[in-house]
């Protein structure tokens, strides 16, 4: 009972608004256009974010706590004789992978080529500002990381290189090379593991020996940023450092040359945006084509072309009205936003295509405003419901609990956006229906508006002329299906008095149509096909899902490959979920073919052996005199290969013959006076911090550093996400206290928990609200059944998607959580009309809903489809992720809707009626009362009351 009272109130309210539309068409159709044109001018506000670690990093992770408190205690600018910025985030910086086309980059001629390229990067000048009469001119050597002598920090290989070139000119034997770990010519340690690649030694190379070859060679250039002077001047170097590279490659082919700066992974991730500009516009032009003729029939009044394109300019201004509300607001653009427009698109779609669908079931007969407030009171609940799933899907990972924050802003820029195109459906498209209502009813051309001739006086025309203005009129249509056009030739207007629920025998007068209101379903006798002609049979697909699709779908015989293929679904759905991957990887959403991938791939080739730098970082006060602090810290950096201060330290007292387990006072003072003054030993004083104790007191060591590199193979970042998972758990059973940090940890830090966190909670919240609908408002088996086909589109996508290469990232998450929205837009009408029906049977009712609901989705499908297929063309990851999520989530709310769900909906519950809802039993007789007035334009002609 309350679930009737809740949908006769929000029917009858659905009903005055759509009268209300239609009352005032004028104002429902200009206010949203002036109110897009206002703040589309807010465009001069439009911002990109370009914190790419902001958006693609979990916003709360220990990972960015660590690195704050790193930070603190070892600023990247203390790193004096040795570069441990790798370590740290190294803010402005130039990189560059030299490969060699043939043989090694330690063969003379590349290696003197190499030389050259540093010496020109090293004197390589940039302008600030560019044409001024107050310009600087900037070298790296203003711009560079100095160390205590004020020369700029270089990479170690660039001195073994020099000494090997020296040797050669010498005609001197050049100094043994070894790999990961080499000593300098000043005596230290230097490891070189990320500045060769592709190495091959004489011996195994995990001891240690001598290098024969290599493939690649990593250069880095680290610049200082204090200030926002010394920022742009380091930017403009980078652009300077970019340019210089791809002149020094063009006159050099035999190397290769893969360069990589600070600001190369922002400006390639919004270079996807750039990218998709033109295949975005030619989306929407082959979307307007193909709703265009989805709105096209043969009959050229009924036909509703420009209700297509009329669809996509009101989801096109409500796109612009969300943007301009993001731009007063203060929000920022970034790339992920590329698939907000297909999540507008798919909602409106749906909504557009099911209002004309409707708009062709009500009675021609009937005044426009009539008409369109039956549409409202039709659909608009089914729409209302369907916004309101895609708003908690897309709020609920909006929340400010989301720990991605480019998924929280794209939910939150959605949710904006289809909240805008619902009202924009209501209005704009509303209004739209009223006009062209005016139009069928005036006998007017639906393209060309232009009064169609009666049949006498378009007989004389020509036959191309006949063609285009072919019509129905009430003489031809008249039969058991068909109703004059109110104002048009022959003024003649049925009405109908019937009791609720009560179905005509369309039997007893053939010359009478029952009436049926728009928001039942009506009596299936009145709906089934025959042998007269229907007008809406010159519509393509309505004709076909009529006559043809309907009855081979819900064939006895067909039904069992039907099922058959759902298990083979569900069987690659599996085997896909079973695989799924994350793609904690920035690099994975940027454009292809840019310097960030390049780069990625040069690296991943020859760079893959070790792990990128770990920092061991002990921030507490430790006693490390003592003997089983000492065997427990050597413990923990075992199997990594490394250049520790304590473990130095450690042999440089046997080299003395002293103990290595001391008093505190002679084990510090020692490290301080003797073993950081040795100049092999000098470069560790950046890894110790000491801490006066007082007066006459030794000082202790506060906190200390080692940094660690492990052996990797080829899942890097897999093998990375655990060291840190077990290094944690180690540190927490520890006596000393120690943390790990390396820049790429913010990314993996608790990566599956952030991505995974919105779209669990969004289908579970889904799921809720169908159960709470299904209390008071929907039927509990559409809930249950609209609920099921939720959870098995979305476990196909997500499998299929693995198995289509896709990894779970951030972007691959939005475009399931949009999925939970898209397949209850597509599904949900069939259900909801198949369980409204009652009488017949199930098949009976599978095809009425069908043919109701089934052209809708088949339409909002096809114009979806042609709206994605221009964007798999653009050389992006981000889009092509995009792509393939959402056509994987298109494709399978299309096979659940038009496919799985006619099948099992004819053999599983709810089950249906054989007698009408008034009938005493199977047996009873049935009757059926009904008064039909008939009037013409000027009397009452008759009064006629069937039993």
């Amino acid at each position: 009972m309350l679930r009737q009272v809740l949908q006769a109130g929000l029917g009858g309210s659905f009903h005055a608004l759509g009268r209300f539309v239609a009352s005032h068409p004028v104002f429902f159709a200009s206010a949203p256009m002036l109110l897009s044109i206002l703040l589309g001018a807010s465009f001069s506000r439009y911002r990109v974010e370009e914190n790419v670690e902001y958006l693609l990093a979990p916003k709360h992770s220990l990972a960015k706590i660590e690195g704050n408190l790193v930070e603190s205690l070892f600023p990247v600018n203390r790193s004096k004789h040795a570069l441990y910025s790798d370590l740290q985030t190294p803010g402005r910086y130039g990189r560059v992978i030299v490969t060699a086309r043939k043989g090694s980059v330690l063969d003379p001629v590349h290696l003197d080529t190499i030389l050259t390229l540093h010496r020109r990067l090293y004197q390589m000048q940039v302008t600030v500002p560019a044409s001024s009469a107050s310009s600087f001119n900037y070298s790296f050597s203003s711009l560079c990381l100095p160390d205590d002598n004020n020369a700029c920090i270089i990479d170690d290989i660039i001195r073994s290189m020099q000494g090997i070139q020296a040797a050669r000119a010498a005609n001197h034997t050049p100094p043994p090379l070894k790999y990961p770990i080499t000593r300098l010519a000043d005596g230290r340690q230097a490891y070189i593991g990320h500045q060769l690649g592709g190495v091959q030694g004489w011996g195994p190379m995990a001891k240690g020996d001598g290098v024969r070859s290599a493939r690649a060679l990593q250069l880095t250039y680290y610049l200082q940023a204090h200030t926002s002077l010394m920022d742009k001047v380091a930017g403009q170097w980078e652009m300077a450092f970019c340019a210089e590279l791809q002149h020094f490659g063009a006159a050099h082919p035999k190397l290769g040359l893969y360069p990589s700066t600070s600001s190369s992974l922002r400006t390639d991730f919004q270079q996807s945006s750039v990218l998709a500009r033109r295949p975005l516009l030619i989306s929407l032009g082959l979307c307007s084509v193909l709703a265009v003729l989805c709105c096209s029939m043969r009959d050229c009044v009924r036909a509703k072309p420009w209700l297509g394109l009329l669809a996509l300019l009101s989801i096109t201004l409500s796109g612009l009205t969300a943007a301009g509300i993001l731009n007063l607001t203060g929000a920022t653009y970034n790339s992920t936003y590329l698939g907000i427009p297909f999540v507008m698109l798919g909602h409106g779609l749906f909504g557009s295509f099911e209002m004309l669908s409707s708009w062709r079931r009500t009675r021609e007969d009937q005044h426009v405003k009539d008409r369109v407030a039956a549409v409202f009171e039709d659909v608009m609940l089914r729409f209302s419901g369907s916004t309101l799933l895609h708003l908690t899907a897309l709020g609920l990972a909006a929340s400010p609990l989301t720990n991605m924050e480019a998924v929280r802003l794209f939910c939150r820029t959605a949710s904006l956006g289809v909240a805008v195109g619902y009202v924009y459906t209501l209005s704009l498209y509303g209004s739209c229906l009223v006009f062209t209502g005016y139009l069928e009813t005036g006998y007017r051309h639906g393209c060309f508006c232009r009064r169609v001739p009666k049949p006498e006086r378009l007989d004389a025309k020509p036959a191309w002329y006949r063609c285009l203005m072919y019509t129905r009129y009430e003489e031809e249509t008249a039969g058991p299906h068909a109703s004059p056009l109110q104002g048009a030739h022959g003024n003649s207007h049925v009405t109908h008095s019937t009791a609720a629920h009560m179905h005509a025998h369309p039997h007893s007068h053939p010359h009478m149509q029952p009436h049926v209101h728009a928001g039942a379903a009506p009596p299936l006798s009145a709906l089934g096909p025959d042998p007269h002609p229907h007008p809406q049979d010159s519509h393509l697909l309505l004709g076909c899902m009529r006559r043809c699709y309907g009855d081979w779908i819900t064939n006895t015989y067909v039904k069992p490959f039907v099922v058959l293929l759902y298990l083979v679904y569900i069987s690659f759905g599996l085997m896909g979920f079973m695989q799924v991957t994350q793609g904690s990887d920035p690099s994975a959403l940027v454009a292809m073919d840019t310097a960030t991938v390049l780069y990625a791939r040069a690296q991943q080739r020859y760079f893959s052996s070790y792990s990128p730098v770990i920092g061991f970082y002990i921030y507490e006060s430790a006693p490390y005199w003592n003997a089983s602090v000492q065997r427990d810290l050597l413990e923990y950096t075992k199997g990594f290969q490394r250049i520790s201060w304590l473990e130095s330290y450690l042999g440089y007292l046997s080299e003395l013959n002293q103990s290595t387990s001391q008093p505190r006072h002679n084990f510090t003072r020692t490290l301080r006076l003797h073993f950081l003054r040795q100049p092999r030993y000098a470069h560790f004083a950046d890894d110790i911090i000491f801490a006066e104790r007082g007066a006459g007191e030794e000082p202790e060591v506060a906190a200390s550093r080692v940094f660690l590199v492990a052996k990797t193979t080829e899942n890097k970042r897999e093998e990375m996400s655990v060291l840190l998972d077990t290094l944690r758990r180690l540190s927490l059973t520890s006596r000393v206290r120690f943390l790990i940090f390396n820049p790429s940890f913010v990314y993996l830090d608790r990566y599956a928990a952030a991505v995974g966190w919105p779209l669990r909670h969004s289908l579970l919240a889904v799921l809720f609200l169908l159960g709470l609908a299904s209390l008071a408002l929907v039927e509990p088996l559409v809930a249950a059944w609209l609920g099921l086909t939720l959870l098995s589109v979305q476990f196909g996508v997500v499998g299929f998607m693995t198995l289509w290469g896709v990894e779970l990232d951030c972007v691959s998450v939005l475009c399931l959580i949009s999925t939970l929205g898209h397949a209850a837009d597509c599904s949900a009408p069939l259900l909801c009309g198949f369980a409204g029906g009652r009488g017949e049977s199930r098949t009976r009712w599978v095809r009425v809903a069908l043919e109701r609901h089934g052209v809708a989705s088949l339409q909002a499908l096809l114009c979806y489809a042609a709206a994605l297929a221009p964007v798999a063309c653009v050389r992006s990851n981000l889009t092509r992720t995009i792509f393939r999520c959402l056509a994987l989530a298109a494709g399978c709310s299309a096979l659940h809707t038009l496919a799985f769900l006619p099948t099992l909906l004819t053999f599983l519950p709810p089950a249906k009626s054989k007698d009408a809802p008034g009938g005493r039993g199977p047996g009873s007789p049935r009757q059926e009362v009904e008064c039909v007035e008939m009037n013409d334009s000027t009397r009452v002609v008759d009064q006629i009351t069937t039993v």
